[in-house]
């Protein structure tokens, strides 16, 4: 079993990693400081009917528990759903020393880290996470649900108590969702650990590498390089923004496709290559592109997916991005890997990144 503290200004937590971690759930909430009068599990129900029953035996007995059903993925962080889970909250009339349990992906971890964050202005939660993404989601205490015109632009910073990582849980997936969620992890690589990046292209060519104690090896190391990132900067001031590396341009992409039919991963993939060949144009950035989009491509990313969409549909987008700022969008970029930083880029300048990028798409 393997564990890393989380250090925040709010709270220092566990996140556990392993087979059988959700065990560890019934000591570590009967050793809180304050016991939960009640427990509210809000489940992504495709994996209730996968786990659920594995989790139910898991928690503490003598505490009242009731579980919410939510939809499976994207769909579950909506206006609609959030209302719902909280007016369930005040039928099972939770009270400020209730617990709230998230089970499921990276959107059910989001939606029910908001729903503790609001309910009497904030009451403790616990991740559960069933899907590799969430590896990512999990920790950092951002939660958030999705509105028709930006992802994640409705929601809170909320730290949870604890990250319970069992990854008997990723043995369920499927080849999109293993690939989406690996996507963060060489998200990771990427902005902190050469070494990381260089062990996964050797080790991962398809979905099906994806498993095993490699991947645990990755998880953890991908929940270090998070962990520290948040410690330095919780509330995303300064260096947290470096875990935005492809998402400015892949959540335009996720959110002109239709949440869930690309999945958040796989955009930000595509997102990566387009964030890549800014850091070319931007400052030359020595890094073989074609080879790295031909290996995801290999491995069943849409590496092709923003070229979909016109350029203006997606710089629509990206303006509406939480980074954008005064006019520009911002992005995060490359000197090198291991070495992100923040810049603003012009509509003129991202134009023209467009173009070449989707001239080299066709080669891929």
């Amino acid at each position: 079993m393997n564990r890393v503290m989380v250090e925040t200004a709010a709270k220092t937590y566990p996140v556990i990693i392993g087979e059988g971690a959700v065990e560890m759930i019934a000591p570590f909430i009967e050793q809180m400081a304050k016991q939960p009068t009640r427990l509210f599990i809000i489940a992504d129900e495709s994996v209730r009917s996968l786990h659920g029953e594995r989790l139910r035996s898991a928690l503490p007995g003598k505490i009242p528990a009731d579980w919410h059903d939510v939809p499976a993925g994207e769909s579950a962080k909506s206006f609609s759903v959030f209302e719902q889970c909280l007016t369930r909250m005040l039928e099972c009339a939770l009270d400020r020393h209730s617990l709230v349990v998230a089970f499921g992906g990276g959107a059910c971890g989001d939606l029910a880290g908001f729903c503790a964050a609001a309910y009497m202005r904030g009451i403790p939660f616990i991740q559960v996470p069933t899907t590799i993404l969430a590896h990512d989601s999990a920790v950092g205490g951002k939660t958030a649900v999705n509105h028709p015109l930006g992802k994640n632009m409705i929601g809170a910073f909320h730290q949870p108590e604890a990250v319970v990582f069992d990854t008997v849980f990723l043995q369920s997936l499927s080849e999109k969702e293993k690939r989406s969620g690996f996507a963060e992890v060489i998200k990771h690589a990427l902005i902190s650990d050469d070494a990381l990046y260089h062990d996964i292209r050797a080790n991962i060519n398809s979905a099906s590498d994806i498993n095993g104690s490699f991947l645990e090896h990755c998880l953890k190391r991908g929940i270090e390089i998070k962990g520290a990132i948040v410690k330095e900067d919780e509330l995303e001031t300064g260096v947290r923004a470096y875990l935005n590396f492809g998402h400015t341009y892949g959540h335009a992409v996720e959110a002109l496709s239709g949440y869930g039919n690309v999945a958040h991963g796989e955009a930000v993939a595509c997102g990566m290559i387009f964030a890549l060949y800014a850091s070319v144009e931007k400052n030359g950035l020595a890094f073989d592109i074609p080879s790295f989009a031909a290996w995801l491509k290999a491995a069943g990313y849409p590496v092709d997916s923003g070229t979909l969409f016109s350029f203006e549909d997606i710089y629509n987008v990206m303006t509406r991005d939480k980074k954008a700022y005064g006019g520009t969008v911002r992005f995060v970029l490359l000197s090198k890997i291991g070495e992100p930083y923040v810049t603003d880029m012009t509509k003129e300048e991202l134009k023209k990144i467009d173009e070449h990028f989707r001239k080299e798409a066709v080669k891929w």
